[in-house]
């Protein structure tokens, strides 16, 4: 089974950057769907980007220009480079994937964007 796992979530400053990863097990990744999400408490799971297998990426508008997804099959990893971060990018953060009809999701990483 696929079992997918986020890391890099931290503490920073207003308009710092981070650069969250997932690591994917299986042999699937390459024709996998990825998505960050990412949940605030009390906040609704919500989409902030996600590629395809082809890499055709598309963002959330509240971060569009400052995130960027990327994956390398290479690696069986799917990143999100995190720039100008605001604190209302506080949340989980989780990793999803999609493929044959299932749906995976990661643990979750903290990420607080905080003076």
């Amino acid at each position: 089974q696929v079992q997918l796992v986020e890391s890099g979530g931290g503490l920073v400053q207003p308009g710092g950057s981070l650069r969250l990863s997932c690591a994917a097990s299986g042999s699937f990744f390459r024709i996998m769907r990825m998505r960050w999400y990412r949940q605030a408490p009390g906040k609704e799971r919500e989409l902030v980007a996600g590629i395809t297998a082809s890499s055709y990426t598309n963002y959330a508008d509240s971060v569009k220009g400052r995130f960027i997804i990327s994956r390398d099959n290479a690696k069986n990893t799917v990143s999100l480079q995190m720039n100008s971060l605001k604190p209302e990018d506080t949340a989980v953060y989780y990793c999803n994937g999609l493929q044959g009809g299932a749906e995976y999701w990661g643990q979750g990483t903290q990420v607080t964007v905080s003076p």
